[in-house]
């Protein structure tokens, strides 16, 4: 089976409200491996690796996100090769 990989941009009220570990939690919860990242504006970044099904429930997950954030919008983009084991946050 081939990986795929995809970036997720995720705007909202996302930073300071534990969404990168809950993001970690449940990317390791779906096989994934990757990262999730603070960007200087405000948004998150994740960038994932594993099965196309597994992508697709991450990017379901992302919208709904940790209960004290809030999720405006995601952006969605493929992405190279993720070159990592496990999933880090940053």
């Amino acid at each position: 089976m081939t990986d795929a990989a995809a970036r997720f941009v995720v705007e909202g009220r996302v930073q300071g409200v534990g969404f990168r570990a809950w993001t970690r939690r449940r990317a390791l919860q779906l096989g994934l491996r990757g990262h999730a990242l603070n960007l200087p504006d405000g948004r998150v970044e994740v960038v994932a690796a594993g099965t196309t099904a597994a992508l697709d429930a991450l990017h379901d997950a992302l919208r709904a996100g940790p209960p004290l954030a809030r999720v405006d919008a995601i952006l969605r983009d493929s992405a190279p090769p993720v070159g990592v084991e496990g999933f880090h946050t940053g």
